[in-house]
């Protein structure tokens, strides 16, 4: 028989309808699924044989869509701090990957970041690396809802040695794991410097026929914006939509620098943004304009990036940063209010992967994909609004319980999918191997 279980949250924070908070309200998950969300006394009479789960002092919510990572990178983790982007990449990362990037490294590391990710609250990842196999069997193994984006570029690497050869193994790791629940894969071109007009047209011809989303670095440097001029004649963004990227199936990374007209052209198009305030502000890129770009129809989720250069992977964490960051880019303390930043974690998240009829929000019918966050703490503490509470005083420690497709992957702050003992053996070993690229 389908477990059912009924979970009984201080406050019940669906995200749909928007700006709405539930006081003695149960959530009830049968299987993989939400079966129902009513009043706490209608559920303890109505699923009398269910377990009953109570969480007194605790707000539950969608879990969190991380909409940028690169998980493997979590092994380089302080490896190259406080460095450009070009100078952190050609000299340090990719060096680095090219002595170390393996199956065995990407399992290891994707792992290591998944857990990561869980005990802050993440239930969905958007990843973007190598060695593909690898980082879906990371996500069968966490229990991670993981979508695997398959890294493109012109030059070689470890995993492969030209475009065509990416692309092809892209395809083939996608056939491999086609029927697995909560592993989906999305092809991702690193970024306009790294990828010729005929790979980024070939690209979008296998998306379209496949039915494939695309994510790409796109607009993270002025420099990668006047390089293109140079050598195009015209911005990265005008490229790519004279070659046919932009649309609905296009999650584009970063987008620190859009003019207006940009802006326009985004929302138009259907492309969503995943913006990575951490990142961006450590490698000093600049300041995106999400206000505009929400005003402008353009739907925005957040990331991570990679624990290489944020370092956390703290998605709570990077929710706050976004708001404060929006207010004051746009002059405008009103700018992305917490439920507004709530929100581009978790449903709009959903929707840049075509997933908003699956996940993102606490809808019965929908992924049972949930986390309850304890905000008994003396930190959260004295509480008027628990969405102001977890956007802006919250901490990722306080994720208590995750659920993902129904399963509990997190109870009171306990692993249950992976083991944590064995994740911090696994990066003491590859410290090692590594070290010497940092000294």
């Amino acid at each position: 028989m389908t477990q059912t279980t009924c979970l009984y949250p201080q406050y019940l924070i669906p995200v749909e309808p928007a700006a709405t908070v539930l006081s003695d309200h149960a959530l009830v998950i049968r299987g993989k699924s939400i079966l129902d969300i009513l009043p706490a006394a209608d559920a303890r009479r109505q699923y009398a044989e269910a377990s009953h789960i109570p969480l007194a002092t605790h707000a539950l919510m969608p879990g969190l869509i991380n909409l940028h990572a690169h998980s493997a990178m979590s092994l380089l983790r302080g490896l190259a701090d406080d460095l450009t982007l070009m100078e952190w990449l050609n000299h340090h990362i990719w060096p680095a990957e090219k002595q170390h990037v393996s199956d065995e490294f990407v399992f290891d590391g994707s792992c290591y970041a998944m857990a990561e990710m869980i005990r802050g609250g993440t239930t969905t990842v958007n990843d973007m690396y190598f060695y593909h196999d690898a980082v879906a069997r990371a996500g069968v193994q966490s229990g991670m809802r993981t979508i695997v984006g398959c890294s493109i570029l012109e030059f070689p690497t470890n995993y492969a040695q030209n475009a065509d050869e990416y692309l092809q193994k892209a395809m083939n790791a996608r056939a491999s794991f086609e029927n697995q629940p909560g592993i989906d894969f999305r092809l991702a071109p690193h970024a306009p410097y790294t990828v010729a007009d005929a790979t980024f047209q070939k690209i979008v011809r296998t998306a379209n026929q496949h039915g494939i989303g695309i994510h790409c670095h796109i607009h993270e440097t002025e420099d990668e914006i006047n390089s293109s001029l140079q050598q195009y004649g015209m911005r990265p963004l005008q490229r790519l939509h004279q070659l046919g990227l932009l649309s609905q199936k296009l999650i584009a990374a970063h987008v620190v620098h859009a003019s207006d007209e940009e802006i326009t052209l985004l929302a138009n198009t259907g492309v969503s943004v995943a913006h990575n305030p951490a990142s961006n502000l450590k490698l000093a890129s600049g300041f995106a304009r999400i206000h505009a770009m929400q005003n402008a129809g353009v739907n925005v989720g957040i990331g991570t990036d990679g624990a290489a250069s944020n370092n956390k992977l703290d998605l709570l964490g990077d929710i706050r940063l976004a708001a404060l960051l929006a207010k004051a880019e746009s002059g405008n303390p009103s700018a992305l209010t917490a439920h507004q930043a709530l929100e581009m974690a978790t449903l709009a998240g959903a929707k840049a992967l075509g997933m908003e009829q699956q996940t993102g929000s606490l809808v019965p019918g929908k992924f049972a994909d949930l986390i309850a966050i304890d905000l008994s703490y003396i930190e959260t503490q004295p509480l008027f609004d628990p969405v102001s509470q977890i956007v802006y005083a919250s901490g990722r420690e306080q994720v208590s319980h995750v659920w993902i497709n129904g399963q509990c992957v997190m109870q009171e702050r306990q692993l249950t999918t992976l083991d944590q003992g064995a994740l911090l053996s696994k990066a003491a070993w590859w410290q090692q191997q590594i070290k010497p690229q940092s000294c």
